[in-house]
């Protein structure tokens, strides 16, 4: 998830590793380790085991992993892997997994592919028939959905929605134009605290009166969970600048009406920040609806 995990993280650190594996011994080519959000003795035993068992360990950045591998005497090389580097570095990882080299992904915090990088390499040893798996553990997303006191399931696990506030709002303009036409699911997010009230006044502006809440620095010393309603949410965070790594949860709608009305609500809410093409695309893709005949009532639609 991100910036300063591992630096947060340095208070409680372990004490005990267990002894490493032998490098390679009856691992799949790749293992999906989890790792800590922000508490250091998150880090499962199994997972310890296997990242002092592969050949190597592909990371995000190796600065921050090093604080956690350190601190469990893990002393296996460390690999950069990122968006920018992984299609690149594809075709020399599946060819070393083909001769026997054993690789474990983590991310810089938290369950990896979950708004981190790796889906490209995974999709690729897929493809290439060798085995992935994966060790369980630590992620903020579904932390904060436990910890919300919002409707657990079915929930909608979104990320990162664009930095920009036009792209933003339309993002969430298409969102709601799902829910008007059946969409019904608790909302999860990750916002930078530098944007976060904005992000909840444009959340408040395309969702209405909310219950939501903001789980903050997750597992670290100054955890926080703030519940209230977004307009309540939005008023608190521009009066009070966030820090640390952020969760947004947004409840479900209440009873919506469905039918004829519905599917003109959602073409009106998603024509605020979208394209008629886009807007069209996005609520017929929500509701199942022939693109055609969705379209068709958008272009009427935007046309007054």
């Amino acid at each position: 998830m991100s910036e300063d995990t591992a630096q947060g993280a340095l208070h409680n650190p372990p004490s005990d590793a267990p002894p490493a594996a032998q490098t390679g011994e009856g691992l799949p080519a790749l293992v999906l380790v989890s790792t800590p959000i922000g508490n250091l003795q998150d880090l499962s035993g199994r997972a310890r085991t296997i990242l002092s068992g592969v050949n190597a360990i592909l990371c995000e950045d190796t600065r921050t992993s090093a604080v956690l591998l350190r601190a469990y005497g893990i002393t296996q090389k460390c690999i950069a892997l990122h968006e920018h580097n992984e299609s690149a570095a594809l075709p020399r990882l599946v060819e070393a997994m083909q001769s026997g080299q054993r690789f474990a992904l983590i991310s810089d915090a938290g369950t990896p592919l979950v708004s981190d990088p790796g889906y490209r390499l995974v999709r690729a040893a897929i493809e290439a028939g060798l085995s992935v798996s994966g060790v369980p553990g630590p992620n903020a997303a579904v932390l904060a959905l436990t910890l919300s006191g919002l409707p657990p399931q079915p929930f909608l696990f979104t990320g990162f929605l664009p930095p920009k506030s036009g792209a933003r709002r339309a993002a969430m303009a298409g969102l709601r134009g799902a829910e008007l036409v059946g969409l019904s699911a608790t909302h999860i997010f990750y916002e930078a605290p530098h944007r976060l009230a904005e992000f909840l006044a444009d959340a408040a502006a395309a969702f209405g009166p909310r219950q939501a809440a903001v789980c903050r620095e997750l597992t670290k010393h100054f955890e926080e969970v703030r519940r209230g309603t977004l307009d309540e949410l939005a008023a608190h965070y521009a009066a009070e600048q966030a820090r640390g790594e952020i969760v947004v949860v947004i409840g479900p709608p209440g009873e919506e009406h469905t039918g004829a009305e519905s599917l003109d609500e959602a073409l009106r809410t998603a024509l605020k920040g979208m394209s008629v093409k886009d807007a069209a695309a996005s609520v017929a893709a929500a509701t199942g609806l022939p693109k055609k005949q969705v379209y068709k009532r958008a272009l009427e639609l935007a046309a007054g």
